[in-house]
């Protein structure tokens, strides 16, 4: 199976502007997420996709490949079809440059979804526990049914606990996705659906217009860089690894 990971890196972001730029111990955050992507080994290329001359800079200057967009898109996914478009690979992966710590095997289980028949899109997802991260709107959460496929991702918390005594497991959306080029190709040909554009994520689009997600259930242990605040968790977590 040949895999191709595309990095989208947006420049602007109201909760924490040039977040792709900021320091995380002595490194850039698209950086960290760049070099973890191709430290991995499971993919034929790792490409940064952005709209920002010096994200593109920053990652040509540590050896890295990336690539220009010719506009500001709605979404990530819209950013790295464009990309897309000009490429052959069966699996095209999706890893959001705010995301520094992806490792190999939360994306090998990732790719492991596309062995099963008819999957033509995957992401991945981790328990939530602590009850300050599943009230958290940074933090969406994901309902998956009982074959492991998303039934809803919102901002609120899913599912909302009206029987007190049921057993209940949180799950946090990782902000990693994997597609077929006929899915990609196809979710950016639909316009932003409702719900997508209520809560701001964007693979509602795909349940919206009826596409079946597949769900790993994975223990990531790693910090997404939404706030200034993440990157205090973030490097209490590199302290508690022994990560560099």
């Amino acid at each position: 199976m040949k895999a191709v990971a595309l990095i989208p890196a947006r420049i602007g972001s109201t909760r924490f502007p040039r977040k792709m730029l900021a320091s995380l111990r002595g490194k850039t955050v698209i950086r960290r997420t760049y070099e973890s992507a191709v430290r991995t080994g499971l993919f034929a290329d790792v490409i940064v996709v952005s709209d920002d001359d010096d994200i593109i800079a920053e990652v040509i200057s540590c050896g890295g490949k990336a690539v220009k967009s010719s506009r500001t898109f709605e979404s990530g996914t819209d950013r790295i079809a464009e990309v897309v478009a000009g490429m052959e690979a069966d699996v095209f992966v999706n890893i959001q440059g705010d995301e520094p710590f992806v490792q190999r095997e939360p994306l090998r289980q990732l790719l492991g979804l596309f062995e099963e028949s008819g999957t033509l899109v995957g992401s991945l997802v981790q328990e939530l526990s602590h009850p300050e991260f599943i009230e958290d709107p940074n933090f969406v959460k994901v309902a998956l049914d009982l074959h492991g496929n998303a039934l809803f991702f919102s901002r609120s918390v899913i599912p909302y606990p009206r029987n007190t005594q049921a057993k209940r497991t949180y799950y946090e959306h990782i902000g990693v996705y994997a597609f077929t080029k006929p899915a990609l190709m196809q979710f950016v040909s639909w316009p932003v659906s409702p719900l997508e554009d209520i809560e701001k994520v964007e693979c509602l689009r795909f349940l919206e217009n009826g596409i079946r997600m597949r769900m790993a259930i994975t223990r990531y242990m790693g910090v997404e860089i939404d706030t200034p605040e993440d990157i205090q968790r973030a490097e209490a977590i590199m302290d508690e690894k022994g990560w560099e």
